[in-house]
């Protein structure tokens, strides 16, 4: 359980994140918890409740506001996903997303630097007068001021893997590959964007126009730790279909039925043109601005609380 300090500068972060895109003409949204259908994804399990599921992201709900036409959104809310427990998992976290028409995955690279360094210039955290057992300064190996590094996916392998991208995909490991070998090289000295992925590892993102091999995605990185995911959206309705049922049948090959494509998200899409989203974990960026070793340690309560 925080303490009143933590609990007034996790506070002091939320305002501040909310201060950043009110100022830039963002609407602040809220979408249901609970929802009958979810997006298909075959590397995330949601929680059942009564009937529905918890929201793994407000991701489809937000999408659907796009496509009614609200341009740019953003949402801090609850999440869930079944078994995500560890260091830097919980069931429930908190997140932050947010949508914009008209903008690709390079802006949303660009919101990225421009809200964390205003986060940090404008004083999250301030440490307590006389207290010695903060460290006095957030991302302490990290230069957020300083120029981001950029890095692809294939890059990223060649340098750091002892397989390449092609060997790790087809021998279906990349994600062990990556947290064992890549991410602990990312954005120490600078945060880190690590970007094109693979077109198999992301399903709601668009294809690269000039390497139809891999979509529009990046993940940011502090200090070896992944903080947010962001993509060019995918909005073409028939190539969504496709990605869906590919992600069912990987879901169904290991006992999971019963999965149904989001119908009315595919209705809502078609009326999309370019657009661009991203999710972002408040939980890791405050564990990170506090300097604490683990999302127990920054969230009001922590299942621990409870035993």
């Amino acid at each position: 359980m925080l303490e009143l300090y933590s609990l007034q500068m996790r506070a002091a972060l939320f305002q501040l994140i909310r201060t950043f895109f009110n100022g830039k003409g963002f609407l602040e949204v809220d979408t249901p918890l609970r929802q009958p259908v979810f997006i298909p994804e075959s590397t995330i399990v949601p929680i059942s409740a009564d009937g529905q599921y918890l929201q793994t992201s407000p991701e489809l709900c937000m999408k659907r506001l796009l496509a009614q036409g609200a341009s740019k959104i953003y949402q801090i809310c609850p999440c869930f996903r079944k078994g995500e427990i560890g260091r830097l998992h919980l069931e429930e976290f908190t997140m932050l997303e947010w949508y914009r028409s008209g903008a690709d995955y390079l802006d949303l690279m660009s919101d990225c630097e421009d809200l964390l360094r205003f986060i940090i210039q404008n004083g999250v955290p301030k440490h307590p007068a006389g207290s010695e057992d903060y460290l006095q300064k957030s991302f302490p190996v990290t230069d957020i001021e300083a120029d981001w590094q950029k890095i692809t996916v294939d890059e990223a392998f060649e340098l750091f893997s002892p397989v390449s991208l092609v060997v790790a995909l087809e021998k279906e490991q990349f994600d062990e590959f990556l947290v064992e070998y890549v991410e602990p090289h990312l954005g120490f000295g600078v945060p880190t964007f690590l970007y094109d992925y693979p077109v198999e590892l992301a399903s709601l993102a668009k294809r690269n126009m000039q390497n139809p091999g891999v979509v529009e995605r990046f993940e940011l990185y502090i200090n070896g730790i992944e903080l947010a995911n962001g993509f060019s959206e995918l909005t073409d309705i028939d190539e969504q279909r496709v990605r869906f049922t590919e992600e069912i049948g990987v879901m169904e090959k290991y006992g999971r039925t019963g999965v149904k494509i989001p119908e009315r998200f595919l209705d809502d899409l078609q009326k999309l043109d370019i657009a661009a989203g991203i999710a972002l974990g408040l939980d890791r960026l405050f564990m990170l601005l506090m300097n604490h070793h683990s999302l127990s340690e920054a969230v009001t309560f922590c299942p621990e609380d409870f035993g």
